[in-house]
């Protein structure tokens, strides 16, 4: 089980937000690169960047914040980011500037068709965000909830040769009220492919439980807010997670 820092970036600044609002943003570091070296020296195995601005704008807009951040990690682990991904020329940018995949959200729902191309071209590469709430997938920086179901476009998703699937439940991103497993776990097991769980971890007792379904093919868990304010302490989170998982 994977735990993997969040950078989530807005205006060059590492940021956190409740529930997606960009209004509710508090900054964590001015300097994303030394907050990537932090977490490398925690022994991070991965990081999950988000560009914030990127998200909103429909194309990525930190790219000098992105660039630093591999310019310190280097090739010692994989980086992955989402925020305004929506074309094929962005994703071959962001591979050949050094990040290991892309994860494609909001245009995965409006625009399957870029999606499914974005797998041949890059196979292995893409990852695609599911962001939900009841069940319901939601676009747009969580702004418009769909009538899709999560398991169900998981299941398309999973045909067009997607590396894996990071879910998130929107209700409880950045509110540190714990992984919402049960989701998490439907998914998992009506899919072959990884999930990623996002959105609520709070606590050592959410490593346990996300360990408890790593069988059904959960692979690891974004961390945010709760190893920022010092309410997860990551490493004592990886040691936890090796340990149940050996």
């Amino acid at each position: 089980m994977l735990i993997i820092p969040a950078i989530d970036l807005k205006d060059g600044q590492c940021v956190r937000l409740k529930q997606g609002l960009m209004e509710q943003a508090t900054v964590f570091s001015d300097s994303p690169a030394e907050m990537a070296q932090h977490w490398l020296d925690q022994g991070a195995r991965r990081l999950h960047l988000v560009d914030l601005n990127g998200a909103f704008a429909g194309k990525p807009k930190n790219a000098a914040a992105i660039k630093a951040i591999l310019q310190v990690v280097g090739d010692d682990i994989p980086v992955q980011l989402g925020g305004g991904i929506r074309d094929l020329d962005t994703i071959g940018a962001c591979l050949d500037g050094g990040l290991s995949y892309v994860i494609i959200g909001t245009a995965a729902v409006k625009n399957p068709g870029f999606l499914h191309d974005a797998c041949v071209a890059f196979p292995g590469h893409i990852i695609v965000g599911l962001d939900a709430k009841d069940g319901k997938v939601a676009t747009d920086g969580w702004s418009k909830l769909t009538g899709h179901d999560v398991v169900d476009l998981g299941k398309k998703y999973e045909d067009y040769g997607v590396e894996s699937i990071i879910y998130t439940d929107i209700g409880r991103d950045g509110m540190l009220s714990g992984i919402n497993i049960e989701a998490t776990l439907r998914l998992a097991q009506a899919l072959t492919i990884p999930v990623i769980a996002s959105g609520g971890l709070s606590n050592l007792e959410d490593i346990r439980a996300l360990c408890a379904i790593e069988g059904e093919g959960v692979v690891g868990t974004i961390a945010g807010r709760a190893v920022y304010d010092g309410s997860l302490d990551f490493k004592a989170a990886q040691q936890m997670a090796d340990e149940l998982g050996a």
